[in-house]
């Protein structure tokens, strides 16, 4: 009888599941679609000056596969770079002045802000410094992008023509993450695809929607709007700057644009597991504003919308109980097949679709893991420089 009160139980859980999937598959933006992209280009009449902003601490690795795909852009209007080295230790602002010379390409200036005051992060420190160093050739938009991003020659052009066409205020692009080892090749095209769960794309770019965010690695920002927002100063202490930098603009009446990129590649490796759990569980907590109810209604719908399923295949055929195995095996197919966009934008196998529970139950495991840390008061580490408030790690990029 308690078997059987227990299957049935699970039953009912796994219908819950499954009308979950069948809301998110319908009503969530559609969020696992990846045609979100920059439209075709229409060229202005008059091309825009714009100042490129890195902040880079201790990316000697990174940038002779990045910084010269800035330095070499093919932008009709005035441009220049501008590389913040945050106190490296590594060679990074030599580094960068040496690639500069061999590209003969567009104007690098490298400045150093020194340690960031309290209540800043060291990241948005950086940025502070770059725009202040920017503001002398009075720009009309600003690329933020981080030292690991690789650009296309005609990146900056694409992106200024798409907010010129769309009168946007911020046009950010989702670089296309590296995936090369197998942890990468199973982690992080989830990655991004749970961001967009919660960031659905398609309501960012819509005027009034109340759907914020932006992807750090390449974001190009009317100066006019970062002026009005207090950017950075407004965000100053937040973790997640590239989603504070989007509500910012947006509170301050602002037009954001968010989409995947086609040719913006991060080539910074996360070879092992331990390289992307530390990249989630930096952040997880925060994203749930350090609130232990919103962890928990985390955990829980987590659990309920990703583990159920499997769960109830699993239980469902070993019980000889088919309605609740059969549910189960519908709301899992119907989780991968959102998933399968995603995958084929990072050019990975249909079969690591069905894997999602997996991958889902080690972002569970993170984003406790986060908790746990933020509670302990260790502070956390970030390239060398330890914070004493869990709160105040900025967002590597």
């Amino acid at each position: 009888m308690g078997q059987t009160a227990g299957v049935s139980a699970l039953l009912w859980i796994t219908a819950v599941s499954l009308a979950a999937w069948c809301w998110l598959l319908l009503c969530q933006g559609f969020f696992w679609r990846t045609d979100v992209r920059l439209p075709p280009r229409r060229e202005p009449d008059a091309w825009p000056s714009v100042c490129v902003v890195v902040p880079a601490r201790d990316e000697a690795a990174v940038l002779p596969e990045s910084l010269p795909s800035l330095l070499t852009q093919d932008y009709p209007g005035r441009a220049e770079v501008f590389l913040v080295d945050d106190g490296s230790t590594d060679g990074t602002g030599e580094l960068a002045r040496e690639l500069s010379r061999r590209c003969e390409g567009l104007p690098l200036t490298v400045g150093s802000p020194g340690e960031p005051p309290a209540g800043w992060t060291g990241k948005l420190w950086a940025v502070r410094h770059g725009i202040g160093l920017a503001r002398a050739r009075d720009p009309e938009y600003l690329l933020l992008t981080d030292a690991d991003i690789a650009h296309a020659p005609d990146s900056l052009r694409t992106l200024v023509a798409a907010a010129r066409a769309g009168g946007f205020d911020v046009v950010s692009q989702m670089a296309r993450l590296r995936v090369e080892s197998v942890w990468e090749r199973l982690v992080v095209p989830a990655f991004v695809y749970f961001f967009a769960q919660l960031y659905p794309f398609r309501w960012i770019g819509r005027k009034g929607a109340r759907t914020a965010a932006a992807a750090g690695g390449c974001v190009l920002l009317r100066t006019g709007m970062a002026e009005k927002a207090r950017i950075p100063e407004a965000i100053r202490h937040a973790v997640i700057d590239d989603v504070a930098l989007a509500r910012a603009v947006k509170g301050a009446g602002g037009h954001v644009w968010l989409g995947l990129a086609d040719r913006v590649d991060s080539v910074r490796p996360y070879p092992r597991l331990h390289d992307l759990w530390r990249m989630v569980s930096r952040s997880a907590y925060a994203q749930l504003r350090h609130n232990p109810l919103l962890l928990l209604g985390t955990v829980a719908g987590l659990a309920l919308v990703y583990l159920v399923p499997p769960a109830a295949v699993a239980v469902g055929a070993a019980a000889g109980a088919t309605p609740t195995a059969v549910t189960g095996a519908v709301a899992w197919a119907v989780m991968a097949g959102t998933y399968l966009p995603m995958l084929r934008y990072y050019r990975q196998p249909r079969w690591l679709a069905p894997l999602l529970p997996f991958t889902a139950l080690l972002y569970l495991l993170m984003t406790v893991d986060s908790a746990v840390q933020h509670y302990r008061g260790r502070g956390a580490a970030w390239k060398g420089r330890t914070y004493a408030r869990p709160d105040a790690v900025p967002d590597e990029g």
